[in-house]
């Protein structure tokens, strides 16, 4: 199943105790955009949702895994970890993905800084 069901509806990937998740959420409010919100956290991403979002973004998923997180090390990475292995700790620990990301009409931007999402409208 894609990540989007509707490339044109603006998909914001969310965790609601994130300030800047919560920023771009206020972002996307104000905008009058139409958006849907997805909490990764409690709704995975699967491993074909990742390499898809990969492709979106343009960027590898080591340069949008979360290093510094504790889950980072208890699932066995390193820096040096292939991105197979990164997917598959995602999956199993959704935690471990930058976060916000917005995705919309093919094109996916990680909220950091928050403003950043403005491109995708």
């Amino acid at each position: 199943m894609p990540l989007q069901e509707n490339p044109d509806t603006l998909l914001l990937l969310h965790n609601p105790l994130c300030s800047k998740s919560r920023a771009v959420e206020a972002i996307l409010e104000q905008s009058g955009h139409e958006f849907v919100v997805r909490c990764y956290l409690d709704e995975p991403l699967d491993e074909q949702e990742l390499r898809e979002l990969e492709e979106l973004l343009g960027r590898p998923v080591g340069e949008w895994v979360r290093r510094g997180e504790s889950s980072f090390a208890e699932a066995g990475l390193r820096a040096d970890s292939d991105a197979g292995a990164l997917r598959a700790a995602m999956v199993r620990c959704p935690i471990l993905m930058e976060r916000p990301i917005a995705l919309r009409a093919g094109r996916a931007v990680v909220g950091r800084p928050p403003e950043a999402v403005r491109g995708l409208f």
